[in-house]
C-alpha cells in the first residue's frame, strides 16, 4: 500500500504500465501542444507572408531553441535530484533543491537572454540565413529572445512539478500558452498584418502567460510542495547546487551542442536555397512533433526510474525500460505509415509554394532511417538521466552532435556529392550516437552500481 504522507506522487509500486501512461499520456499531450504553437506559427507565417518568411522564423527559432536548451538542461538535472529525493522520501532536500533550481535557472535566463541579443547577427551570419529571409529572422530573434525568461520560468517550474510526479499540471499551464499564441497569431500575424513581428509577439506573451499561471500555481502550493517562496529560501544551497550542477550542466551542454550540431546542418541546407531552407524547416518541425510525443514516455520512465533507483529496486527499472521501448516503438510505427504515406500533404500545410512542398520526399526518405534509433534512445536516456551518469550522457551527446550529425552530413551532402538528400540523412542518423552507447550500458549492467545522489 502506498504511504500517504509521501510528498509528490509514488512511483515506485503498483503496475508499470498504469503509472507510465498516467504519466506520459499528459507529458505527451503538453509537448504536442509545444509544437502545436510552433507549428502554428510556422503555418500562419507561410500562409500570410509567403516562403522567405517561413525560413526566417525556422532559422531564428533554431536559434531561439539553442539559448533554451540550457535551461531545459539545467532543470533536468534538478527535476532527477528532486525525483530521488522523493524515492527517498527526503522532504528536508526539496526545499533547498528547489530554492537553488529557482536561482540559479532565473539567473541563466539573465545572462542568456543578454548573449542572444548582443551576437544575434553573428548566429544568423553563421547559419548562412538566405538574403531574402534575413531581416524577418531578425525581427524573429530579437522579440522572442527578450523573453527567453519566460520559457524558462515554465521548464523551471514544469520540473519541479515532474520530479514530483506531477505531469498533468504542465499540460493545463502549456494549453494556456497555446491558446493564447494561436489566437494572438491569428490576430497580429492575419488581421493586422504585423507579420513575422506579430508571430514572435504571440508567441511571447503565451510563454509569458504559461509561466505566470505556473508559478501562482505553486505559490497556492507552496505547503504541498515543501517550499514556502520566502527570500530566504531562494538561498543558493552548496549540496544541492552540486549535485544538479554535476548532472544539470552536463545536460545542458549535451543539448546544446546537439542544437549547435542542427545549426550547423541548417547551414549547409542553407547554402542550396530559400526553399531548401523552408523545406527543412518545416521537415523539422513535423518531426519535432513524433519526437516530443515520445518524449512522454521518456519523461515518464526518467521519473520511475529515479524513484526505483533510489529504492534499490533494479527489476522495476528494467521494467520500466521495457514497457517504454514497446510504447515508443507503436508510436513511432504509426507516424511512419502516416508520414510516407501523406508527407506532401502535411507539407502543404505550411505552405502551397510548389517548389517547397516538392522537396517534402527528400526530406522524409532520409530522416525515416533514423526512426529505430529515436525507438531505442527514448529508454536509454531514461536510464542514464535517471541513474545520473552525467559522463555517458555527455560523451554519446557529443558523438551525436559534433561526430556523426556535422560529419555524417559534410560527408553525405559533400564528399559523397548526395545534395540535399545527403545532408537530411546524415541528420537522421546521427541519434545513434546516443542510442547505441546507451543500450551497451543497459545491457551490461553497470548501471546497477552507480551511487544515488543522495549518498
Amino acid at each position: 500500500m502506498r504511504d500517504t504522507k509521501r510528498m509528490g506522487t509514488d512511483l515506485t509500486q503498483g503496475s508499470i504500465p498504469r503509472s507510465m501512461l498516467g504519466f506520459a499520456i499528459p507529458f505527451m499531450l503538453s509537448t504536442a501542444l509545444q509544437v502545436v504553437y510552433s507549428l502554428v506559427d510556422m503555418a500562419i507565417v507561410g500562409r500570410f507572408v509567403g516562403s522567405h518568411a517561413l525560413s526566417g522564423v525556422s532559422i531564428a527559432s533554431q536559434v531561439i531553441v539553442f539559448f533554451t536548451t540550457f535551461c531545459v538542461g539545467y532543470s533536468f538535472g534538478g527535476q532527477v535530484y528532486i525525483s530521488q529525493a522523493i524515492g527517498r522520501d527526503r522532504r528536508d532536500v526539496i526545499q533547498h533543491a528547489v530554492g537553488t533550481l529557482f536561482s540559479v535557472t532565473l539567473l541563466l535566463a539573465v545572462v542568456f537572454t543578454a548573449v542572444c541579443l548582443l551576437v544575434r547577427h553573428a548566429f544568423l551570419r553563421i547559419l548562412h540565413t538566405p538574403p531574402e529571409s534575413y531581416e524577418m529572422a531578425l525581427e524573429y530573434l530579437v522579440i522572442c529572445g527578450g523573453g527567453l525568461v519566460f520559457s524558462y520560468g515554465y521548464n523551471l517550474v514544469s520540473s519541479i512539478l515532474r520530479g514530483m510526479g506531477d505531469s498533468k499540471r504542465p499540460l493545463l499551464f502549456i494549453s494556456i500558452a497555446t491558446v493564447v499564441n494561436i489566437v494572438l497569431d491569428l490576430l497580429f500575424t492575419g488581421l493586422l498584418g504585423w507579420g513575422v513581428a506579430g508571430a514572435a509577439w504571440a508567441t511571447i506573451i503565451g510563454q509569458a502567460s504559461s509561466f505566470l499561471f505556473a508559478l501562482v500555481y505553486l505559490y497556492r502550493r507552496r505547503e504541498q510542495f515543501g517550499f514556502d517562496f520566502r527570500l530566504k529560501s531562494f538561498a543558493v544551497e552548496k549540496k544541492a547546487l552540486t549535485e544538479m550542477s554535476k548532472l544539470g550542466a552536463v545536460m545542458a551542454i549535451q543539448y546544446s551542442a546537439i542544437y549547435i550540431s542542427m545549426m550547423f546542418v541548417n547551414s549547409m541546407v542553407n547554402r542550396e536555397g530559400v526553399y531548401a531552407s523552408a523545406a527543412f524547416g518545416v521537415g523539422i518541425k513535423l518531426d519535432d512533433l513524433i519526437i516530443k510525443i515520445s518524449q512522454g514516455f521518456q519523461a515518464a520512465a526518467l521519473a520511475m526510474v529515479g524513484q526505483s533507483y533510489a529504492t534499490g529496486d533494479h527489476a522495476r527499472v528494467k521494467k520500466v525500460l521495457l514497457y517504454d521501448w514497446g510504447f515508443v516503438a507503436a508510436l513511432y510505427a504509426v507516424y511512419f505509415i502516416l508520414y510516407t504515406g501523406c508527407g506532401a500533404q502535411m507539407f502543404g500545410l505550411f505552405t502551397d509554394d510548389v517548389r517547397v512542398i516538392s522537396l517534402a520526399p527528400v526530406y522524409i526518405r532520409a530522416i525515416v532511417w533514423g526512426y529505430p534509433g529515436f525507438i531505442i534512445m527514448r529508454a536509454t536516456n531514461a536510464l542514464v538521466q535517471g541513474t545520473g551518469n552525467a559522463r555517458l550522457g555527455f560523451v554519446s551527446s557529443l558523438l551525436d552532435a559534433l561526430v556523426l550529425r556535422i560529419g555524417l552530413c559534410w560527408l553525405f551532402g559533400v564528399v559523397l556529392q548526395m545534395g540535399l538528400y545527403g545532408f537530411f540523412l546524415g541528420y537522421a542518423l546521427a541519434v545513434y550516437g546516443s542510442a547505441l552507447p546507451g543500450l551497451v550500458y543497459f545491457l551490461s549492467g553497470r548501471w546497477k552500481h552507480r551511487r544515488v545522489l543522495l549518498d
